[in-house]
């Protein structure tokens, strides 16, 4: 059904011909409406910067700040719930602007690691290969449509509640209109600022969960090959050594693309990292104490949409992990016992550089795997310890 609309998160057949930086082709559509890219005719670079500066300045700074100047304009009039409910997507609105920085400023480092990704692609010759990187693309994106679908549905869910109860969804502060005299065009200006703001941060989100998947394809073709090194009998050792050789270069560029792009997620993921539980433990004691029923449906769509900016990269990440020590296996069980002794030196090389995982690190201080990201989510529950032992919940109710 969804490939009707999205032709891209469906396999292509082998008759066509497909890139790995097609997994990007949707992501790169959001981030060209937002200015993140570059136009394709040169002519248009001028106007095309000028609305990336008018759009990040509304949505990185004005934004945020809308949210902030509500509390201190109309403090009085949120109850407790309202408060919780904007204080989380307020938390969660100035680290996306953080994180889209780190994302719009790596937009050459994601460059070079597409050009290394045509590399990679160039050793896909046969028709095994070019299946699995045609899988992988259709992978890559139907994950963008999937985080729409996510991302989109919570602000489904909140604006026509709120529309039809005559409240704020957001309570955002915008200058010379009056919030209640003028309340439906305040509620339609922030049901779409808000939209616009939830899929600026899916790009944040999107971009390293598709740029490592890609990174596993190539490691999972690599790992074939290096099971099959010389399994083709009939060949002469220096063609064995080529083949080996070839799979150094492989193992090496993927090292490379890991690289160009270990400076652009490490800034994003930090972030996330830093707001992950203090974001839902603000969404758990909303949920818990002041929640409606509609109301609570909501803000456990916000915490599911909150645990997807990290977990499925962390996850990704480990499986990375456990496929370096899968290289290193495939290579070692390989048929190299009887081969010469350049052969062999070589393999002992190739063997040790194997055995260095291929890891990530969220600001240069944490591990970006499940147990980082396990550990971060705990400190939900201990924020919600701390309301419930002070009983904080009933003194504002």
């Amino acid at each position: 059904m969804l490939s009707k609309f999205f032709p891209h998160i469906k396999e292509k057949p082998l008759s066509e011909r497909v890139k790995s930086r097609d997994a990007f082709i949707y992501l790169d559509r959001v981030m060209w409406s937002f200015g993140w890219t570059e136009p394709e005719n040169k002519r248009w670079i001028l106007p095309y910067k000028l609305w990336l500066a008018f759009v990040n300045i509304v949505m990185l700074i004005l934004l945020p700040i809308s949210i902030s100047i509500e509390y201190l304009h109309r403090f009085k009039t949120f109850s407790a719930g309202e408060f919780l409910s904007s204080l989380e997507i307020g938390v969660n609105m100035y680290g996306s602007s953080f994180k889209s920085a780190f994302t719009l400023i790596g937009f050459k480092k994601r460059q070079e690691a597409k050009v290394l990704l045509d590399q990679l692609d160039k050793r896909c010759l046969s028709d095994k290969e070019r299946s699995t990187v045609h899988r992988y693309v259709a992978m890559g994106n139907f994950f963008d449509i999937l985080y729409h679908i996510f991302y989109s549905t919570f602000v489904v869910m909140n604006f026509p509640y709120f529309l039809l109860e005559r409240r704020h969804a957001w309570r955002m502060y915008f200058p010379y209109i009056d919030s209640d005299e003028q309340f439906y065009i305040s509620s339609i200006a922030e049901c779409f600022l808000m939209t616009a703001a939830i899929y600026m941060d899916l790009c944040t989100d999107v971009c390293p969960l598709i740029s490592m998947l890609m990174a596993r394809c190539h490691i999972s073709l690599l790992k074939q090959r290096l099971r099959n090194l010389r399994s083709k009998p009939g060949r002469t050792e220096d063609e064995y050594l080529e083949e080996l050789t070839e799979c150094i270069r492989d193992h090496r560029l993927l090292l490379d693309y890991v690289d160009a792009l270990r400076p652009v997620f490490s800034g994003t993921i930090f972030v996330q990292f830093l707001l992950i539980g203090t974001v839902l433990g603000l969404s758990m004691i909303n949920l818990m104490f002041f929640s409606t029923f509609w109301t609570g449906v909501a803000t456990c769509l916000f915490m599911f949409d909150v645990s997807m900016e990290t977990f499925p990269f962390c996850y990704l990440c480990n499986m990375i992990i456990d496929d370096c020590q899968e290289m290193s296996n495939c290579l070692f069980q390989s048929d190299w016992t009887s081969a010469d002794r350049r052969y062999k030196s070589t393999l002992v090389y190739f063997l040790h550089n194997l055995q260095q995982p291929i890891t990530l690190t969220a600001g240069g201080v944490f591990p970006i795997s499940m147990q980082t990201n396990l550990a971060m989510v705990k400190l939900a529950f201990s924020v919600v310890t701390v309301i419930k032992q002070f009983n904080l919940a009933e003194r504002f109710q």
